[in-house]
């Protein structure tokens, strides 16, 4: 297949009336978008993906006006976080309206929204008028997409084309905050750090299980991110030193590994930037998980800001001890 890779915001958007798949910029990874309101062109994102269909999909819209259309609101703290964090790297899960097809939501009773950080994508989804599915555009379970090439190399012919916007800005999926109890609830820890989001709307409550088997909302998964090889998480040097003798590559925050060849190296942020930590992640997962080793090593990441983001993609990538 041709390679179908361009910036033709257009063309993008006639291919999604026309009821097609295009990979879609954002500044978390890239998305794989479809018709929200089209019963099919959402099952097509589910067959693409290999996609479990109990597993919730995102809709993204350009403004908050849009919602009204949709028959959805956010409540006040939720409006509160949009105005500092949309457009940006924040999700708003919120009860879903008759207007929102099953299949978007998986059957449950809520919806997830976010406002993607891209110019490319504001623009196609301001040339539409309906709002967009887009989970992330990679086989599921597999490490997310940061650029166009990424998605054509894992989706080419399942895709009519794909908008590239650049390598992705912030590199991790989007945190996901729950507005459907007495209190929002961190459902998934992502590329707007918890600290933020508690100086404007105070504490969120935090999920006493990260992770399910039956989401409520996209990226809760306990298997998801994972990279074909094995890859183990925790002190670099004890699992160095447990696994002498294997072909190795290691993903670290700053420090170097001792005794690895440098090309088997991916640190991530030398000056110990969390921020550019992850936005390098998936490309260095995709990169280690290319090379001819028998297993990828990480440490752990610090516990604060968008490391907790970083940890969390590692630790659901990780081959269980």
């Amino acid at each position: 297949m041709a390679m179908n890779i361009g910036k033709d915001v257009k063309l993008a958007a006639q291919n999604l009336r026309k009821g097609e798949l295009v990979g879609i910029p954002t500044e978390t990874v890239y998305g794989l978008a479809g018709n929200a309101l089209s019963e099919d062109a959402v099952l097509k994102i589910y067959a693409a993906k290999n996609r479990p269909q109990f597993n919730p999909l995102i809709l993204h819209i350009a403004h908050i006006d849009q919602l009204n259309k949709l028959g959805l609101s956010l409540p006040f703290k939720a409006m509160e976080l949009a105005a500092r964090f949309s457009p940006g790297p924040i999700t708003f899960l919120v009860p879903k309206s008759e207007k929102i097809p099953d299949i978007v939501t998986a059957g449950t009773p809520a919806v997830a929204i976010r406002i993607p950080d891209h110019p490319l994508t504001l623009e196609l989804l301001r040339e539409i008028d309906f709002p967009l599915a887009a989970p992330s555009a990679n086989p599921s379970g597999y490490v997310s997409p940061t650029t166009a090439l990424h998605v054509f190399e894992q989706l080419g012919d399942m895709v009519s084309y794909i908008l590239d916007g650049g390598e992705c800005r912030v590199g991790l999926e989007s945190t996901i905050i729950s507005f459907l109890g007495e209190e929002p609830e961190l459902l998934r820890y992502g590329g707007a750090p918890l600290e933020a989001i508690e100086a404007v709307i105070g504490p969120v409550k935090l999920p006493e299980k990260g992770y399910s088997d039956n989401p409520v909302a996209p990226g809760m998964l306990a298997r998801h991110y994972a990279t074909a090889h094995p890859l183990l998480l925790g002190n670099m040097n004890s699992l160095l030193e447990q696994h002498q003798g294997k072909r190795l590559a290691t993903i670290s925050f700053r420090e170097e590994a001792k005794g690895i060849p440098a090309t088997h190296q991916f640190i991530l942020s030398p000056s110990g930037s969390l921020e550019e930590a992850a936005k390098r992640l998936f490309a260095a997962m995709r990169m280690a998980d290319s090379m001819d080793i028998d297993l990828i090593i990480a440490e752990r990441f610090p516990e604060q800001g968008l490391g907790k983001a970083i940890n969390d993609r590692l630790n659901r990538a990780s081959t269980p001890a």
